[in-house]
């Protein structure tokens, strides 16, 4: 039993296939079957169960994945930070975001982080979902995932950074732009731009919409809150998106230059979650934690505000 073997053994697991792990490995799916081979000689249990769509591993495999994970990630960063004990300073930190986290959330704390760490390499990676981020962390290939929260993860610690209010995005010139607030039953049978439907905020949303028996429509649905902000700026739909920092409270011109943008509040939506997915808090390598606070002290600096409507 090697730990090559228990690495692939681990991939295999979460993949749920053997060919993913050898495409990802740039290898034969015979030879990731040889280092599963290996494992179920030495245990002699079988480790993996087949299936139509791929594997699943066996109670045996359960057992064995778990305790190879926690060991193989345990490892992993023992050996970064004696890294980062040889390097000094010059260590990196390990961030999954969204495509749009940075704009949003980072970019006052990487200026401030860099100013004072300036050694250290920033390695950035984009992601779609939550669940992704879940997986690269749990393999050990990750410091931080920037999220919005959700239910609880076997093996992640979530560390709420803000708590994001929704806001309706409209422009200045619609009927709706005069109002203080927005009731969430005033949303009714409105045509939505729809929030990436595997997004973790999208289904939140769902969710309330749900609770509160609210039906809405949708042309569009998008990928990112940009792209929703940007439809609602440029007059092709309303969107209802978390009112993030980096959205000023005053309007902002239009990249169409025809009229401002509107962000009004909905005080009866329950506002979401965004912060930090980790493996372990006391574990995390000294230069990754003191950026994640970084960020967290960046974020709590910025008032989080819809803009005000106009006067009559």
């Amino acid at each position: 039993m090697t730990l090559d073997d228990l690495r692939v053994f681990v991939a295999v697991c979460r993949a749920g296939s053997l060919s993913a792990v050898a495409r990802d490995l740039s290898c034969t799916q015979s030879a990731v079957s040889q280092h599963v081979k290996r494992l179920e000689r030495e245990t002699g249990m079988s480790l993996l169960e087949r299936q139509p769509r791929g594997v699943v591993p066996t109670d045996a495999g359960r057992i064995l994945c778990d305790a190879a994970a926690d060991g193989i990630a345990g490892l992993d960063l023992a050996l970064r930070r004696l890294g980062d004990l040889a390097n000094g300073e010059s260590g990196s930190v390990r961030v999954r975001t969204g495509g749009t986290t940075v704009r949003h959330f980072m970019a006052e704390a990487i200026v401030d982080f860099r100013r004072r760490h300036p050694k250290v390499n920033l390695e950035f990676q984009t992601e779609t979902s939550s669940r992704r981020c879940f997986d690269v962390l749990l393999a050990g290939n990750l410091d931080l995932a920037w999220i919005t929260m959700g239910g609880p993860v076997r093996g992640i610690e979530q560390r709420p950074v803000l708590d994001l209010p929704w806001a309706l995005a409209t422009r200045a010139d619609d009927p709706l732009a005069t109002r203080p607030h927005i009731d969430a039953s005033d949303l009714a049978g409105l045509r939505l731009v729809r929030l990436p439907p595997n997004s973790t905020s999208g289904a939140h949303l769902e969710a309330s919409f749900a609770e509160l028996g609210i039906r809405t429509g949708s042309d569009t649905s998008v990928a990112d809150w940009d792209t929703a902000l940007l439809l609602a700026e440029l007059g092709l739909g309303h969107a209802v998106v978390p009112a993030v920092p980096s959205v000023p409270a005053q309007p902002t011109a239009s990249a169409s230059g025809d009229g401002p943008l509107r962000l009004i509040p909905i005080p009866s939506l329950p506002p979401v979650s965004v912060g930090w997915a980790v493996r372990r808090w006391d574990a995390l390598p000294p230069l990754a934690r003191a950026f994640a606070d970084t960020v967290a002290r960046s974020c709590a600096k910025k008032p989080i505000a819809t803009s005000p409507s106009p006067r009559a």
